[in-house]
């Protein structure tokens, strides 16, 4: 496998991540409607913080660049702001 198949994985992994992360908090908001559970806002954390670890691993490794995984968690970020938006409103 070359270097570029390589660093496409690993961002296609890292996407796929935060894609199932995302995916967890709709469940969630769906069944549960509490955003504000302390629970449910530790889950999240950890699930951020594991994300984000994997990132700084990848661009450790030179697999994807910094800015690229700070753009990923500024996504996320962006979209789980917009869930909770969604859920306050509702």
């Amino acid at each position: 496998m070359d270097d570029i198949t390589i660093c496409k994985k690993a961002l296609d992994i890292i996407n796929a991540d935060a894609e199932l992360i995302l995916q967890l908090i709709k469940v969630q908001m769906e069944h549960l409607t509490l955003p504000h559970c302390p629970l449910y806002e530790e889950v999240l954390d950890t699930h951020i913080f594991g994300l984000s670890r994997e990132i700084n691993f990848a661009v450790r490794l030179g697999l994807i660049e910094e800015e690229v995984g700070k753009e990923i968690i500024n996504s996320i970020e962006r979209k789980l702001f917009i869930l909770f938006e969604g859920s306050i409103i509702k």
